[in-house]
């Protein structure tokens, strides 16, 4: 199987994104609109990989598989439920176990790219 490539994806226009659609789960004014470029998905829908890019807001997690990620542009902090709030920003990258919840806020409209894994059971 060949490798999966996503070319400079911190410059990708936004035009080029594919998906548009408000969070599910905002948590007042602004409401966050995502974007994004699935750059490789399973044939069982469990694993994905691509390009998100989402607006200033704040909202609720809304992924309950495990995720990597790495911020491209922007900035915004998540608060796991629990726990301390997390700055993120430009060239930070984070691992998100399955099931875990907590509240978005962004900042500047935040880039990163992402990598959804199945739970392991």
């Amino acid at each position: 199987m060949a490798p999966v490539v996503l070319k400079a994806s911190v410059n990708l226009p936004v035009d080029e994104l594919d998906s548009i659609s408000p969070v599910s789960r905002p948590i007042g004014d602004p409401v966050s609109i995502m974007r994004s470029k699935v750059a490789f998905k399973s044939s069982s829908d469990v694993t994905s990989a691509g390009v998100w890019e989402c607006s200033p807001g704040r909202w609720r997690r809304q992924v309950s598989e495990a995720e990597f990620s790495t911020f491209l542009s922007g900035c915004c902090t998540f608060t796991p439920d629990g726990g301390a709030t997390i700055a993120l920003e430009a060239g930070d990258s984070i691992y998100f176990h399955p099931n875990t919840n907590g509240e978005w806020n962004i900042i500047e409209t935040v880039r990163k790219a992402y990598v959804i894994l199945p739970k392991v059971i």
